[in-house]
């Protein structure tokens, strides 16, 4: 039998500075919902010593559970192992870097009391650098263009979720992960709350923008067709110019007697057509890529070590 009130899935990398003072918080404020709690800390092969600091939390309180993984999975992956062997009859699921406060736990709880299985966070007042900022407003337009999904640049991974949306979401085992798409997914009584979001203390996001690039590329591979569908109507596009263009030269030729000129124009013409069928073709391998990493079905993540029974 369940008796655990809250689970707190938090992934960790690059915030070692940050784990004492995050579990001090957490424990002030959990204990203000429940005792029956726990944080789950997945150390996502942070290259400092997080998951010493992990395990000394582990050792001196029975509530902070530490998963190790055998190396960098993801931001999305590691929250998927957290998620995976969490146990509460609610999950919050934050950043480890203290971006997302432990006292707006309260808020995400007593709004989800209401009546509703999934409680975001609105960062109101991003506390993130101008770069971190564009480029996130940037991945969201275009992932909101190719995947027909309104989606709010002010809400990351800071939410609280029932058991029985948790259950849901641990039944989707795709390769390509994104926690708050397959929420926004799957439908169930969600509200989105204003939420205070502080500065980073202690390092800076791991997140560059070819990291950006790379999520956004994976984001709407798994999630739209969209991109085959551009290619095909880009395509017809061209095919229907070059049908009006043959047609005008040919009047052109037996009205005017105008003959056809350039062997640069040709050349050209071929250039242009060559490359956008390797373009298109580059855009069906990507999906028959991802095709083929799915089919392999390797596990989503490997871990090397944990602080409890994962039977438990």
């Amino acid at each position: 039998m369940n008796n655990i009130n809250i689970s707190v899935v938090i992934p960790v990398y690059g915030c070692n500075k940050s784990l004492n003072e995050l579990y001090e918080r957490l424990n002030k404020t959990l204990v203000t919902i429940s005792n029956k709690y726990e944080i789950i800390l997945i150390n996502d092969a942070s290259p400092d010593e997080s998951w010493n600091c992990i395990k000394e939390l582990a050792k001196s309180d029975d509530r902070v559970k530490g998963i190790n993984l055998s190396r960098n999975f993801g931001q999305h992956y590691a929250i998927t192992a957290g998620l995976d062997h969490a146990r509460g009859d609610w999950i919050v699921v934050m950043d480890c870097d203290l971006q997302d406060q432990p006292e707006e736990i309260i808020k995400l709880y007593s709004k989800a009391q209401e009546g509703y299985d999934i409680v975001f966070g609105r960062r109101v007042n991003r506390q993130d650098s101008f770069f971190k900022k564009l480029s996130s407003k940037l991945f969201y337009r275009v992932y909101e263009y190719f995947s027909e999904l309104k989606v709010d640049s002010s809400i990351a991974n800071f939410s609280i979720i029932s058991e029985k949306v948790l259950k849901s979401l641990n039944k989707i085992r795709e390769g390509n992960r994104s926690y708050p798409h397959f929420i926004n997914w799957m439908g169930y009584k969600r509200i989105d709350i204003n939420i205070e979001h502080a500065k980073r203390p202690n390092g800076k996001t791991s997140y560059t923008f070819s990291k950006l690039v790379n999520l956004a590329i994976n984001n709407i591979i798994s999630q739209s067709n969209k991109p085959l569908i551009l290619s095909i109507k880009f395509g017809f596009l061209i095919s229907f110019f070059s049908m009006i263009t043959g047609i005008w030269l040919i009047i052109r030729y037996y009205i005017q007697g105008i003959t056809v000129e350039g062997w640069t124009s040709v050349m050209v013409s071929i250039y242009f057509i060559a490359g956008l069928i390797f373009a298109n073709m580059g855009i069906l391998g990507i999906y028959i890529g991802k095709i083929f990493d799915e089919v392999k079905d390797k596990p989503l993540y490997i871990i090397d070590e944990m602080t409890f029974n994962k039977d438990c």
